[in-house]
């Protein structure tokens, strides 16, 4: 894995270039840049409707809404990057506690931002649809930390 000392955060490697999807999680790069509000308390939230990923046992395609909130610290995650490395589990095989759980851990442990949750509400297979949550800890007191505003499931979309 690859943490922000290593890369150049004036410099993000993967914005306005064209870039290919990484073969998988582990070969994803992530991109952290200053914070332009250092000394702010807000909450920046990414959403990602279409994520996929494969069944570690049948190999078949996993569809996922994912959400994630962090509230940033020195550095933020930019967000090709972020693209690139979501994409990059497209034809990774790993059960959803996996990839969800992963992500989270991976973005807070790299950008160590002041606190992060991550909801992955997964599609059903086999009927019955997965929701997991990880969060790093108690929200910072005073931080707005809105509902990730995906319902239960019934037809999700």
């Amino acid at each position: 894995m690859t943490n922000m000392i290593e890369n150049d955060p004036l410099n993000p490697k993967f914005l306005g270039q064209n870039s290919s999807l990484p073969q998988n999680p582990e070969a994803a790069i992530l991109d952290y840049v200053p914070n332009p509000r250092p000394n702010s308390l807000y909450l920046t939230r990414f959403v990602a409707p279409e994520f996929t990923s494969l069944c570690p046992v049948t190999a078949q395609p996993d569809f996922a809404h994912l959400v994630i909130d962090y509230a940033p610290q020195e550095t933020i995650v930019e967000s090709k990057s972020l693209k690139l490395f979501l994409g990059s589990f497209r034809n990774h095989a790993a059960f959803h506690e996996d990839c969800t759980v992963g992500i989270g851990e991976r973005l807070f442990n790299e950008m160590k931002p002041k606190w992060l949750r991550i909801g992955g509400y997964w599609y059903p297979r086999g009927g019955i649809p997965i929701d997991i949550f990880w969060q790093s800890g108690e929200p910072p007191k005073g931080l707005w930390v809105p509902d990730q505003g995906v319902a239960s499931y019934r037809g999700r979309g």
